[in-house]
C-alpha cells in the first residue's frame, strides 16, 4: 500500500496558475500509475490527468488539455499537477490516485481548489 498526501490547493483567480503536489510513501513509487481526479459539488468524481509509471504515457481530460500538466519525480516520490489559466469550472476537490501492477488503488484525502471569476 502507498500513502498519498496532497498539498497546494487554495483560492485563486481565473487566469492564474496553481501547482498541486502529491507526496507518496510506502511501496516503490515507480511501480504505480498515478493520476489526479477532481470532484465538484454535486458532480461525480472525474479523472483529470494520468501518468504512467515511468512518465512516458500521459492522459488529460479534454477540458484541461493545453492548460494542465501532470509530471512525476520517481526519485522524490512525488507527482505534480501544474494548473495554468485556471477557470471557475476547475473549482473542485482534487484527489491524488495511485494504481499498482495488481490493479490495487489508493487515494489521497483531497485538496480544495477554488477559482474565483
Amino acid at each position: 500500500q502507498v500513502q498519498l498526501v496532497e498539498s497546494g490547493g487554495g483560492l485563486v483567480q481565473a487566469g492564474e496558475s496553481l501547482t498541486l503536489s502529491c507526496a507518496a510513501s510506502g511501496r516503490t513509487f515507480s511501480s504505480y500509475t498515478m493520476a489526479w481526479f477532481r470532484q465538484a459539488p454535486g458532480k461525480e468524481r472525474e479523472i483529470v490527468a494520468s501518468i504512467s509509471r515511468r512518465g512516458f504515457s500521459l492522459y488529460y481530460i479534454d477540458s484541461v488539455k493545453g492548460r494542465f500538466t501532470i509530471s512525476r519525480d520517481n526519485a522524490k516520490n512525488t507527482v505534480l499537477l501544474q494548473m495554468n489559466s485556471v477557470k471557475p469550472e476547475d473549482t473542485a476537490v482534487y484527489f491524488c490516485y495511485a494504481k499498482d501492477e495488481f490493479e490495487r488503488t489508493n487515494w489521497g484525502q483531497g485538496t480544495q481548489v477554488t477559482v474565483s471569476s
